[in-house]
This record gives structure tokens, C-alpha cells and sequence, in this order.
């Protein structure tokens, strides 16, 4: 199609983007918008202001390719719209639910079923392949949280949410609960509304921030971040985050679960893919202390939690443990202290100290 659709071609697209729509609710989204690929000045100015303060931490790979991270077209120049698309995973159960159960590890919801980056890619292909197929000569790319693509803009630009003040993306109809998805295409769809802001006068997420992760609303330094800390973060926990850590020792609900639009969100709208497995909603710390490398990879076969390895995540367990003052953990945690691996040895021995 040319730059200038005629009238009939117009309405050969809308009618496509139509249809477009209701494969992706097949295929398993409960969100679905159009944006423009062209660069959002705006968008790009807050990105590279949060880069200059330094609050991507150690994700240097943010920093490394911002360039394409402005755009779509910055990362692929032929594309003309974004198709934006989230994939519900709203709780069962609340998510703060543990906090209180010091012999448990809370893991956040969204690594309790099954790794979202297979289930979201294969439904994204299989909408991409319909697309291809309805539009002869069409080019699209799929990505999902693997690539330079700011998925939680793009899903404002296109309508289906916005940015929360917590920086992660709000629906109205299904909370904070969304795993999103985007296919950039050469097809010029006619892009939807931006989604307006609804956070109001609402600081809900700011006071529950455990580390005041936030330094303002809508801008989230990572390196305060919990989820970043026991996620994206190699080395010692630092230690003026640890009493902080609580029970957590994979990611952070707290922003997320107090959003006051969750009690519009329906646990029914929930992908069945991304139900919890029974042994990783409330699992015992002794447990999981216990884990080695053939252990933990069978444990988490098939978890988003698997990419951590077992030394980093052993390390977040020592964590809770030493949080815990649960001394029947004491001689797990000792016999860590001899751990090959320096960061789990140091995580023990603050352990340890904590316990008694």
C-alpha cells in the first residue's frame, strides 16, 4: 500500500484492523490498540532523562541501544503502525498475602506460572502469521520484553492503558495485571486515542514502595527496586535493602497490588498458562535453601525464575531467612557459608548474624 491510501484502500485496512482486533482476542490478549511508528519526541526526552540519572542501574543494555529504544522506526525504519497487546495474569490471591509469614517466600505473581515470554511470543507469531496471510505483502516483527522496544508507551500511545505512576502500565479493565506484546507492521492502521492518565491525586503506589524506589510519581529508580534487586542485580544486596527484603525473594508485588484499579480486574480473564503452580504460592524458605544447581533448574523448568540460576536466587533466600527470626533455618543457612559461590557465603554469614 502507498503512503497515500486511496478511499477504498482506507477502508480495506479499517476493515482489517477490525478484524485484526478479534484474532488477537482469540489468540488470547484482553488488550488490543493501534499506535504510529513515528517517534514520540516526548516519549524519547523522559527516556533519556532517566538514563542521564542513572536509574536504569546495572542494565546497561537499556543504555546500550537507546537509540532504538526512541522509536519503532528507530529500530525499524520500514514500520508505519504497533499493534499493542496484553495478556492478562490477574491474581487468584493477594499478592501481600505472605507478608506476615515469615517461614514462606513470596514470589511475585507473575513467576508462578508458566515463563510469559513463551506464551505471549507464540500467540503474538501465530497472529503475525494470520496477518501476513490476510495482507500479501505485509512485513511485521513480534516482540516481547526480549528486544528495544518500550512496550508500556506503546501500549498508552495505543490505547489500551497508561502509565501509572508506578511507571508500569494501568487498565481499567484489568488493573495492573497485563503482560504486553507488540507487532510492528508496514501496514498503516489508523492509530487509536492515547489512553488518558487516571492515576488523579492517587499516591497509593508511592507510600507502599518498601526502599521509596520512586523519586517522583511516574519515574522509578531501579537501583532501589526490590524486583530489580533480586532480579537484574548480580552482586551483594546492598545491605540498607535488606531488612526492606522482607520475604521476597523473587520480584515485588507491593506498587502493583495496591493500585485501586485492581477491583476492576477479573482473576477470570487470567491466561491458563499463567496460573500459579500449587508449590511456588506460598513455599517453604527451608525448602528452597536446600536447593542446588540440578534442583533448582527442576524446580523452575519452564519459570521466568529459571534465568536468575540458583546462586542468585539462594542468595535472595538467605535473605528472607535472615529476615525471618526463625532459627529452625539456622542450620541450612550455616552450612551456606561454605557455599562455593562468595555471594551466597557473604549472604549466609548476614544471615546467620540476624538469626542469632
Amino acid at each position: 500500500m502507498g503512503a497515500r491510501p486511496s478511499l477504498v484502500e482506507r477502508l480495506e485496512i479499517d476493515e482489517l484492523r477490525s478484524r485484526t482486533a478479534g484474532r488477537a482476542r482469540d489468540e488470547g490478549f484482553v488488550a488490543v490498540g493501534f499506535a504510529s511508528a513515528d517517534e514520540d519526541p516526548l516519549r524519547a526526552c523522559r527516556y533519556a532523562e532517566w538514563l542521564g540519572e542513572g536509574h536504569h542501574g546495572a542494565m546497561e543494555w537499556m543504555e546500550r541501544r537507546a537509540d532504538e529504544r526512541r522509536s519503532p522506526q528507530g529500530l525499524w525504519p520500514a514500520a508505519r503502525s504497533v499493534i499493542a497487546l496484553g495478556m492478562a495474569y490477574t491474581p487468584h490471591h493477594d499478592p501481600l498475602a505472605l507478608a506476615e509469614q515469615a517461614d514462606r517466600a513470596r514470589i511475585s505473581v507473575y513467576a508462578q506460572g508458566r515463563d510469559y515470554h513463551d506464551t505471549v511470543k507464540k500467540a503474538l507469531k501465530r497472529l503475525a502469521r494470520w496477518l501476513v496471510a490476510e495482507a500479501p505483502g505485509a512485513e511485521v516483527k513480534v516482540f516481547v520484553d526480549t528486544a528495544p522496544v518500550m512496550e508500556k508507551p506503546l501500549g498508552q500511545a495505543a490505547g489500551i492503558g497508561w502509565q501509572g505512576k508506578h511507571t508500569n502500565l494501568v487498565s481499567r479493565e484489568h488493573g495492573s495485571w497485563l503482560f504486553l506484546g507488540a507487532i510492528y507492521t508496514t501496514l498503516p492502521f489508523t492509530p487509536d486515542a492515547m489512553h488518558d492518565d487516571r492515576c488523579g491525586s492517587c499516591s497509593s503506589c508511592q507510600t507502599a514502595c518498601p526502599t521509596s524506589a520512586f523519586p517522583r510519581p511516574y519515574q522509578l529508580n531501579a537501583r532501589r527496586c526490590l524486583s530489580y534487586l533480586t532480579i537484574e542485580h548480580a552482586g551483594p544486596i546492598p545491605h540498607e535493602f535488606r531488612k526492606a527484603l522482607g520475604n521476597r525473594i523473587y520480584g515485588c508485588d507491593d506498587c502493583l497490588a495496591v493500585c485501586p484499579w485492581n477491583k476492576f480486574a477479573s482473576s477470570a480473564a487470567t491466561h491458563r498458562a499463567f496460573l500459579p503452580r500449587a508449590e511456588l504460592v506460598a513455599p517453604k524458605l527451608l525448602e528452597l535453601l536446600a536447593l542446588d544447581d540440578a534442583g533448582f533448574r527442576a524446580l523452575f523448568s519452564g519459570s521466568p525464575i529459571k534465568r536468575i540460576g540458583r546462586n542468585r536466587f539462594v542468595r535472595n533466600c538467605l535473605i528472607a531467612a535472615g529476615n525471618s527470626s526463625d532459627q529452625a533455618l539456622g542450620p541450612q543457612v550455616r552450612a551456606l557459608t561454605a557455599d562455593p559461590d562468595p555471594v551466597v557465603a557473604e549472604a549466609a554469614e548476614w544471615a546467620l548474624n540476624q538469626l542469632f
